[in-house]
């Protein structure tokens, strides 16, 4: 008896043992329009192996690869499609080329950085006060979750380096919330809003 650890690797083994004695046996066909009809026969066994797969794009030249695969490229014959290359099979991928944007200040998020572009440019005084404070203490917010503690001048600079110069509270007097009050704030809303629903809940029973 043979067991499979003793026989030749599958260069698929998805196909398990029968569909690799088929093609090795149709590498020893010598009448070349003989061969190429036990190609069809092989593939049409290979397709019906996986029915699921017949709407996915290129199936059918997909499975003449996987053919010349497991004949480790010597089955010679004229294959509908132009195979893949046995030198491109091992080749390593090329390299992505990820999105870097070109970010000075990356704990921040591009988001912020954004928001610091339309705070330069808000003309009316009092509604670019109250952004300015609201982009800073959403910075505040981002860099916390780096470094435990920050103190507001530090904001203020960084906002200042970010603006390039054009936004300048350094020496204000402005006091940024402190997170621990800002999460005490996202708790009471959200302990209201779950009130409300129950209230809407029991009135909804009655």
């Amino acid at each position: 008896m043979e067991y499979n650890t003793q026989l030749k690797k599958l260069a698929l083994p998805e196909y398990g043992r029968n569909i690799q004695n088929m093609v090795d046996y149709c590498l020893t066909i010598e009448e070349r329009n003989e061969r190429k009809r036990c190609a069809d026969t092989i593939i049409n066994i290979m397709g019906n192996m996986f029915p699921h797969l017949r709407d996915v794009n290129d199936f059918k030249h997909i499975l003449w690869d996987h053919l010349a695969i497991m004949s480790d490229f010597k089955l010679d014959i004229d294959y509908p499609y132009e195979i893949i290359r046995k030198e491109d099979l091992n080749s390593k991928p090329g390299k992505i080329d990820y999105s870097r944007p070109n970010m000075s200040y990356r704990h921040y998020g591009k988001t912020l950085e954004k928001m610091v572009k339309i705070a330069t440019e808000i003309e009316n005084p009092k509604e670019k006060e109250q952004f300015i404070l609201l982009v800073a203490t959403h910075m505040k917010k981002s860099y916390i979750q780096w470094n435990k503690e920050v103190d507001d001048q530090k904001i203020f600079i960084d906002l200042y380096d970010m603006s390039n110069h054009k936004i300048d509270i350094r020496d204000s007097n402005i006091k940024l919330p402190e997170m621990k009050d800002l999460g005490q704030r996202n708790n009471n809303n959200s302990n209201t809003n779950n009130g409300g629903k129950k209230n809407n809940q029991q009135k909804k029973k009655q």
